[in-house]
């Protein structure tokens, strides 16, 4: 399970979901630059192996949770669903999704709006297939928020979660370790004031349940036929999943 304890301001007394909601509203203006950054841009890559899966199954209906600046959400538009939602608990991110749809001319195509995940307010079984790029471990409570991700996709409709994890080969791994412990906060200094927040992305990424351990919990909410696609080595992962009822 989802260590609570880490939270990106360990002096505040406010839940998880109030801090992570802070925190991306101040590091929305430098989050995207940072994020190419930090992954060697390979994240791009992997968002569209993301959309590939997607795109798979001839989805009518996706919803985007924890779209932050949109990019997966505006990707979706590559696919003929008729309707695209990102949600993300920061107005700050979702001010940055809003302003590239605009410049995309995307405005007609996709909606963003500011919703918490684990308290959706869409009706039961609504959409045909549902994305989590690297925000589920943001959660303050994963078990609801994959309950309520469940809730809102129909009967036999799709999860894919994009989110990091830690490689398994020992040589690897101990690189892996080094690089989040002590690189990505060097860099994260040299470029935001908000190095509190860039440590707490790290914590979270290097502690989140991965692999087999995010596969039971995927069970358990409601999915099977879960396939697992490591990326670099397992530095990232991308879960995919079906609706079992």
């Amino acid at each position: 399970m989802v260590d609570k304890n880490i939270v990106p301001y360990e002096h505040l007394k406010e839940s998880k979901r109030v801090q992570v909601e802070k925190m991306f509203d101040k590091v929305s203006k430098k989050y995207d630059f940072l994020n190419r950054i930090f992954t060697f841009g390979m994240d791009k890559k992997w968002r569209n192996k993301v959309l590939a899966i997607i795109k798979q199954n001839n989805p009518e209906s996706i919803l985007d949770i924890a779209t932050g600046t949109g990019d997966m959400a505006i990707l979706f538009s590559k696919t003929n669903a008729n309707l695209i939602v990102g949600t993300d608990i920061s107005e700050g991110m979702l001010k940055y999704a809003r302003d590239k749809a605009e410049v995309m001319e995307l405005t007609d195509r996709i909606k963003f709006e500011r919703q918490d995940a684990e308290n959706l307010k869409f009706p039961d079984e609504l959409f045909d297939a549902v994305s989590v790029s690297y925000g589920i471990r943001n959660f303050e409570n994963l078990d609801k928020g994959l309950s309520e991700i469940c809730r809102v996709t129909k009967k036999e409709g799709v999860l894919v979660i994009l989110e990091t994890s830690v490689p398994t080969n020992k040589v690897i791994k101990a690189g892996y370790s080094f690089y989040t412990r002590y690189i990505i906060p060097l860099i994260a200094s040299a470029f935001s004031e908000n190095t509190d927040a860039y440590r707490y992305l790290t914590n979270s990424a290097t502690n989140f349940p991965h692999g087999e351990r995010m596969k039971t919990i995927l069970e358990k909410a409601g999915y099977s036929d879960i396939i697992m696609k490591p990326q670099f080595f397992g530095a990232s992962t991308i879960y995919y999943a079906k609706k079992k009822y």
